[in-house]
């Protein structure tokens, strides 16, 4: 029989993402056939799964943990907000269609299905599956049809472990408060708690839990510290950028405009991670800074709606005077699209803005067709002849003069364009960074020598020192339990 178990939160961003990959590679490493699941997810930060459907970046990480192949069926539900009350549904790695808040609310129970087909697929051969609820279940107004946190976990009946997190403050009441509010079915799938993002001395705690377990009868299984290797992994919540700080005094500065709708933003992560470079995202009010040498603008869930508010920010005019000055540009995705002279939506894919004016520094074109791009992609850059890997997930077709000189070739095809003075380049291909020797190469252009570690070595490094983190602070005993 697989072993599941559901880490369901007291609130959004409680680190439920982390604490399920750091659980998947604790059990790997103690030879446990392990894998992720989510029922369901939002999130503009998409992958491509081993079998060629999009997944949040979330279960793709979670299934490196595991060390086992992505698939489709870790996320069977995937929402892709694509306006403030409207997003794209994903089934089972495929475009379902769209729909708006209040619509999704009637559309989730027949939903259900696909989640427990997953379910059960994922399921099939392993020893354990750990699953990450979305958001919480104290949202009981949600309740009603819910796939995402009790109404999977009492239909397939998998055991509740509630994660508070503790940094944002009121852990107790947020924990006494879900307890309170729960029916008595949705109650007795809670089998205890953690505790996460605990600074300080964990033993003044200690009445807090007593406190928990007076009001609960919940046991704790364990108090999780901030964990300082999960600031190595990809983040997933597109919150997290409101938190990021600003470096300084560093050789390079590289400007991301914050897109209202962003996509895909762990493209910058490797970026981030090299000593010399000081990545800055770029907030609503704020100006690109005048001494950035490269803005980044990334990928976009709705490039025409994303397009006309960075008008509104005057990000337009601050990108005109950066290239003025010498300054390097690079798009990606959606933000490649924005970078050339026209936009036209005449399919309405976007909503009934039919056609948008671009930034006009690449000499490209783009219709939006509904047919999507979604597929994993050997490439090779073509301004630093260096091998590259990453992900194809868009809609549209770009054309245009400056696609003669193209960024990239991908899979044996020119993808991408770059302008005649070679300051601005776009392409669809997600994962460009990751490449070390891309970066290695795009660093010595601005003068900076190395390139930094092997990417994708230190986030699995980062993946076993989170599980080593956990293994010394989580319930032996629990984690006994999940053992085969």
């Amino acid at each position: 029989m697989t072993k599941t178990i559901m880490l369901q939160g007291t609130g959004s961003d409680v680190g439920k993402t982390v604490l399920v990959a750091g659980l998947c590679r604790l059990m790997a490493n103690r030879g446990v056939k392990v894998a992720p699941f989510k029922p369901q997810n939002m999130s503009n930060n998409a992958a491509v799964s081993d079998d060629g459907g999009e997944i949040g970046r979330a279960q793709w990480l979670q299934s490196m943990a595991a060390r086992i192949p992505s698939s489709v069926h870790m996320n069977p539900v995937l929402l892709k907000p694509q306006s403030e009350t409207g997003s794209q549904i994903i089934v089972q790695g495929k475009v379902a269609g769209q729909a708006r808040g209040r619509d999704y609310q009637a559309l989730k129970p027949r939903l259900m299905a696909a989640v427990m087909e997953s379910f059960e697929t994922v399921g099939g051969g392993r020893d354990l599956v750990v699953v990450e609820g979305a958001g919480s279940p104290a949202e009981i107004n949600l309740r009603a049809g819910d796939i995402a946190n009790m109404g999977f976990a009492t239909r397939a009946n998998v055991p509740v472990v509630l994660v508070g997190d503790i940094d944002r403050g009121g852990v107790i009441a947020s924990l006494v408060g879900t307890h309170t509010i729960l029916s008595d079915e949705d109650r007795r799938m809670i089998s205890g708690y953690i505790i996460n993002k605990f600074r300080g001395d964990v033993s003044l705690f200690d009445d807090g839990i007593k406190a928990v377990q007076g009001f609960t009868g919940w046991p704790c299984f364990g108090v999780v510290p901030w964990l300082k290797s999960a600031g190595r992994l990809p983040a997933e919540d597109s919150v997290v950028l409101e938190r990021l700080a600003r470096g300084g005094g560093k050789a390079l500065k590289v400007a991301v405009p914050v897109l209202s709708r962003i996509a895909n933003f762990d493209d910058l992560d490797p970026l981030a991670a090299e000593p010399e470079v000081d990545l800055v995202f770029v907030r609503a009010g704020e100006r690109i800074p005048a001494d950035a040498g490269l803005v980044v603008i990334p990928g976009s869930k709705a490039t025409i709606a994303d397009l006309s508010d960075f008008r509104a920010q005057g990000w337009d005019r601050d990108l005109q005077a950066h290239v003025r000055r010498g300054g390097r540009v690079i798009g990606i995705c959606g933000g490649y699209q924005m970078l050339g002279e026209r936009v036209t939506d005449p399919h309405g894919i976007e909503g009934n803005v039919g056609e948008i004016e671009g930034l006009g520094l690449l000499s490209v074109e783009t219709e939006m067709a509904p047919e999507k791009t979604v597929r994993n992609s050997s490439a090779r850059s073509a301004i630093y002849d260096v091998a590259l890997e990453g992900y194809e997930i868009h809609l549209g077709r770009t054309t245009g003069s400056d696609c003669a000189r193209p960024a990239v070739i991908i899979d044996g095809r020119a993808d991408g364009a770059v302008s005649a003075d070679g300051q601005v380049s776009g392409t669809y291909l997600h994962g460009l960074f990751t490449s070390d020797a891309y970066r290695a190469a795009l660093l010595k252009s601005f003068g900076i020598e190395g390139g930094g570690e092997n990417y994708r070595q230190s986030v699995d490094r980062a993946l076993d020192d989170v599980a080593i983190e956990l293994e010394a602070v989580l319930d032996p005993r629990w984690l006994d339990s999940l053992m085969p």
